[in-house]
């Protein structure tokens, strides 16, 4: 696992080391050895998921958002998570949420917006704890903004709760912060792919690639053509051609990854966040230019910063707020046009073989993940061409809703005319 960005909490994990700020890829020795297979990045906090279902973190613990009460400065293990397999993590300004493999949600930290979903009114909570409104319902994904949480349930509707100051629980404007989930109406009987949760704003991605955006638009976030909030969802209608497959949030602006692997931003700017070599907002979806050329298959966006994966170089660039670091690119300068964050990199799958020694002595890195929030930013690396490359263009069925696939329909309509049989009609719906 590779780190960079502030740690000045000691949210990189990289122990009590001297600086407050890295400014390129560092080793992080905790994971030698270890698959990383999702990382929550809070304000100053951060959540790691191993491949073996148990959650690790480190930094800021103010509020009880690191779920124990051990060291800050290296990851260490969430206890009480202990008996869970866990399959995804998120973090907001300062609570965190877990997912388990039987769709059951964990949270802790900050509660006073009711970002945990519990309906006691303690300002924070320091251990995990189920959110008991959920139990009845299977939940796919989760996403933190960073006083409200949002989460996706198998059977395809989107829950939200916490702070709605701007609207970004897509209630209405006359929901106040709400402490325990609530399903979104208006977005009923879509079959949504992924949600994403931003400073105050909100997005919903359905299978199709429509874009359902909502909350806080003061620079244009939402994509909409105006910085008037929504308080209920509404439909981008702009990115509605270019079949959008992912979408990640920033603090304030919002970056969408398409099928073809292009780039799209809008909302605050005022960093170089939006990669468009100006520091302007802006209010539609616009495409990244210097990213043209390149098929990208992974996006993340930290608080006012952005990096996007392009495997045929092997590379990471990165663009927006720089003074913690958290570009990687040996500067604290910003950048308004991607760039590539300082390593030796490893193209994906190419053809120079699994090689990773260099002539100096150093290490050739083949990254697979990337992952940003607050002022750091994470890649998980292998150092084989060969391993398995994450592309969000690719659908995780283990994350989806339900869906009925081609198979279980033919069996339906091949089956004669009368009551299906329980082997039938008990098929699951993957």
């Amino acid at each position: 696992m590779l780190c960079w960005g502030n740690t000045s909490f000691g949210q990189l994990g990289l122990g009590g080391i001297d600086e407050e700020i890295v400014v390129e890829p560092r080793d992080c020795p905790f994971f030698k050895g270890k698959v990383v297979c999702e990382v929550g990045c809070g304000l100053r906090h951060t959540a790691f998921l191993l491949g073996d279902g148990s959650v690790y973190t480190c930094g800021c613990n103010d509020l009880g958002q690191l779920g124990h009460e051990k060291s800050r400065k290296k990851p260490e293990q969430v206890g009480a998570l202990d008996a869970q397999n866990i399959v995804a993590v998120s973090c907001g300004e300062a609570h965190t949420l877990a997912l388990n493999d039987n769709g059951q949600v964990f949270g802790w930290g900050l509660a006073s917006d009711g970002q945990l979903g519990f309906t006691s009114v303690e300002e924070c909570t320091r251990v995990p704890r189920n959110i008991k409104s959920l139990s009845e319902v299977q939940i796919a994904q989760v996403a933190c903004g960073f006083r409200h949480s949002l989460a996706l349930s198998k059977g395809g509707n989107v829950y939200s709760w916490g702070q709605n100051k701007y609207g970004q629980l897509g209630l209405g404007s006359d929901a106040k912060s709400m402490t325990s989930p609530n399903v979104i109406q208006s977005l009923l009987g879509i079959p949504f792919a992924q949600i994403a949760a931003g400073g105050a704003h909100s997005f919903a991605l359905t299978l199709s690639g429509a874009v359902f955006g909502w909350g806080r638009n003061k620079f244009g976030q939402l994509g909409l053509n105006d910085n008037n909030d929504r308080h209920f969802p509404v439909l981008l209608k702009s990115l509605r051609s270019q079949r959008v497959v992912y979408i990640g949030c920033g603090e304030d602006h919002t970056a969408a990854l398409t099928k073809e692997g292009g780039v799209f931003t809008f909302g605050a700017g005022g960093y170089g966040q939006l990669g468009h070599n100006s520091t302007n907002h802006e209010v539609n979806p616009r495409k990244v230019f210097e990213l043209m050329g390149n098929v990208v298959t992974q996006i993340a966006c930290g608080r006012q910063h952005t990096l996007a994966l392009i495997p045929s170089s092997g590379k990471i660039d990165s663009f927006g707020l720089g003074g913690n670091g958290q570009l990687g690119t040996r500067s604290t300068c910003n950048r308004k046009s991607p760039a590539p964050v300082k390593g030796t990199w490893m193209l994906n799958n190419g053809p120079s073989g699994p090689s990773a020694a260099l002539s100096d002595g150093g290490q050739c890195f083949c990254v697979k993940k990337i992952f940003a929030g607050g002022d750091q930013s994470f890649a998980h690396y292998s150092f084989s061409q060969n391993s398995i490359l994450l592309d969000v263009r690719v659908p995780d069925p283990g994350k989806h809703i339900y869906t009925l696939n081609p198979s279980v329909i033919q069996r339906w309509l091949s089956h004669a005319q009368g009551r299906l049989p329980q082997e039938i009609a008990k098929i699951p719906y993957f």
